[in-house]
């Protein structure tokens, strides 16, 4: 049998051995190192597999996750005016492309015609 330690008496009080420090420490190392969470849920009938679900979580600050070249949040236009910005942009500029080269066909038809 695995010894747990033992509980000090009274209200608040930690079990002898446990590790110190608050919450927003363990927060701020999480979120400075980063943190895996992953699992795979499976369901099976009879041998079947019938749904595959896989997770993976992945929590971190914003600079660690740059860091391990994590970055959707900056390109989904979803979540980045920017990101929306460049689509259009992008968007924009094939459209003209389209309506330049349908002008030269009907300009080189025309000229055909005559």
């Amino acid at each position: 049998m695995t010894d747990l330690g033992t509980w000090p008496a009274g209200p608040g009080a930690q079990p002898a051995g446990a590790p110190s420090g608050s919450l927003a420490d363990l927060l701020e190392r999480v979120l400075d190192k980063g943190i895996v969470i992953a699992g795979d849920i499976k369901i099976d009938l009879l041998d079947i597999e019938l749904l595959t679900i896989r997770l993976r979580l992945f929590i971190a600050s914003v600079e660690t996750a740059k860091k391990a070249g994590i970055d959707w949040w900056e390109t989904d236009p979803a979540l980045s005016s920017r990101a929306a910005r460049d689509a259009l942009t992008e968007e924009n500029a094939r459209l003209r492309a389209r309506l330049e080269a349908l002008e030269d066909a009907d300009a080189d038809t025309s000229e055909v015609a005559r």
